[in-house]
């Protein structure tokens, strides 16, 4: 689909999401029997339209969907999920960290909260304690993609330089699914940046073997193919890139000159 596509069925999908909310919001006031349900399913409504704006970097719009879902469903573990990420977009880190708080304290049992949370303590630092409640995401039974949770303690751990055990976790998730792409770029990414650029290319091309070409995967093969000294390699990643994937921020970057 092309970017004009995309953008059109978003379009749709904001104006169908806008009318739906007006709907629930009317039935909200004239009818007092169904208004606790009724609230409930505005509030789902403004938090789908808080992220589908968020999406477009409409944080304006955004912040004011999500703050009508907080009002609407303040004890709705996705309606808080929703109000920490706009928040943070925004990077009001105090009223993110209570939204996120409350989110977890809510979906205490839900893992994909947890999951959601662990993330955001890996961002603002608290990496031992985000490590941790991904390590616990994955043991939960209720969860049905461990794999996903090991690559993002891996990514946590190896986002604070710690290399060797982000390696563990990334080996853990290839183990449940061997050709899982966002595990394969991440290995190759710590190979690289251990020094072991052959190794990384290795990983690359088996997971070009296996898994879709994506533009992450693309600029790290130019990145080795330029470490290794291979400049038509390179060249050819790069090629790639600007063919199969335009409108990409690896695509962006180097039309801009930032290649590297």
């Amino acid at each position: 689909m092309s970017a004009g596509a995309r953008r059109s069925a978003g379009a749709r999908l904001l104006r169908a999401l806008c009318l739906a909310a007006a709907a629930v919001t009317a039935a909200c006031a004239h009818s007092s029997a169904s208004s606790a349900n009724d609230l409930k399913q505005a509030a789902a409504l403004n938090a789908q339209l808080a992220i589908e704006y968020m999406k477009i970097d409409k944080l304006a719009s955004s912040r004011d969907f999500a703050e009508r879902a907080l009002k609407q469903d303040p004890e709705n573990a996705n309606v808080q999920l929703t109000a920490g990420l706009v928040y943070e977009r925004l990077d009001d880190m105090p009223k993110a960290e209570r939204a996120y708080s409350a989110a977890a304290r809510i979906g205490r049992h839900d893992p994909n909260i947890q999951n959601n949370y662990a993330g955001f303590l890996c961002r603002t630092g608290k990496t031992a304690a985000g490590e941790k409640l991904f390590a616990q995401v994955a043991r939960d039974p209720v969860y049905q993609t461990p794999e996903v949770a090991l690559v993002n303690a891996g990514v946590c751990l190896h986002s604070a330089g710690n290399l060797v055990d982000a390696q563990r976790y990334f080996d853990r998730a290839l183990a449940i699914r061997p050709n899982m792409p966002e595990a394969m770029l991440q290995s190759a990414n710590v190979a690289l940046e251990r020094g072991e650029p052959a190794q990384a290319l290795e990983i690359i091309q088996r997971d070009l073997s296996v898994n879709p070409p994506r533009p992450e995967l693309l600029w790290l093969g130019l990145r080795v193919e330029r470490k290794l000294g291979d400049s038509a390699a390179a060249a050819n990643f790069a090629r790639r890139i600007q063919v199969e994937f335009p409108d990409s921020e690896q695509a962006q970057r180097m039309r801009s000159g930032i290649d590297r």
